[in-house]
């Protein structure tokens, strides 16, 4: 048997389609209205990985109401209440999924926080949340790197499902001169359409190396980003998990091609 939502605001269409069906033996649940078939569908949807996100929103009652209600969606939220603090956890923890982000923000405008950001983070999602309705705000936002545009009020769920849409994109859309592409949600590295299953560690590091394509980390910055204490023995720590994520990469250590060792400083990642 098989099972579909409809979402028709027809009643006498969508009945006259659920008895037709039913002799295929397909079964339908019908809603008359798309915000109560979202509520459906996350309702019976069983998500296999969870995201995280940042939020940076002043309105500290509304950011607590976000993360109560996308915690049902297996989203978790990092709540930053102005962009200095957003950025300074950004820095910090660069394996978000993606940042939902405010306009009217205390000491920037969130439309220049877009800029800093999208030019650090290449391939991290962006969605504005906002309750700036003009066009050319929402123009503005996309020209400086957001993905997407939300107008509030809206409710928690629609923010869900477009921030599930975003990371699903993310990973059907590829750049052909691009060796890689990251599945955050599956949490896999893509080399050629093939798919790398990574440990937690190699999956962490290998994404930071990713976001920065082109900049030098110093291992330091490494061990910081991703929390000391996944490395018990330090720098060197670091060295053995970049080897082993060279070979699980096919990347040559004599003569790297993707992860490239800067002597004395860190590691520069290129995705040729």
């Amino acid at each position: 048997m098989v099972e579909i939502l409809l979402i028709e605001d027809d009643l006498d269409l969508a009945e006259l389609l659920k008895y037709a069906l039913a002799k295929s033996e397909i079964g339908i649940t019908i809603v008359t209205n798309p915000l109560e078939g979202l509520k459906i569908l996350n309702e019976k949807n069983t998500f296999d990985t969870m995201i995280e996100i940042l939020l940076i929103e002043d309105d500290l009652d509304l950011a607590e109401l976000l993360k109560y209600a996308l915690a049902k969606s297996e989203i978790g939220v990092t709540i930053a209440t102005n962009p200095l603090e957003g950025l300074k956890i950004l820095n910090e923890k660069s394996t978000f999924d993606a940042l939902v982000l405010d306009l009217g923000l205390p000491d920037m405008d969130g439309l220049e926080v877009c800029k800093n950001v999208r030019r650090t983070y290449l391939s991290l999602p962006i969605i504005i949340s906002s309750a700036r309705t003009e066009t050319l705000d929402k123009i503005k936002g996309f020209e400086l790197g957001a993905d997407d545009y939300v107008t509030k009020p809206y409710e928690p769920i629609e923010l869900a499902f477009r921030l599930r849409s975003i990371l699903r994109r993310g990973i059907l859309v590829s750049n052909d001169s691009k060796t890689f592409l990251v599945d955050k949600q599956r949490r896999i590295i893509v080399k050629n359409k093939e798919e790398i299953a990574p440990t937690k560690l190699e999956f962490d590091i290998f994404t930071y190396l990713y976001e920065k394509e082109g900049i030098v980390i110093p291992r330091e910055d490494i061990l910081i980003h991703l929390g000391q204490s996944k490395f018990q023995s330090g720098l060197k720590s670091i060295d053995v998990a970049i080897g082993r994520l060279r070979q699980k990469i096919g990347d040559d250590p004599q003569n790297p091609r993707f992860i490239h060792s800067v002597r004395g400083i860190g590691y520069k990642f290129i995705n040729g």
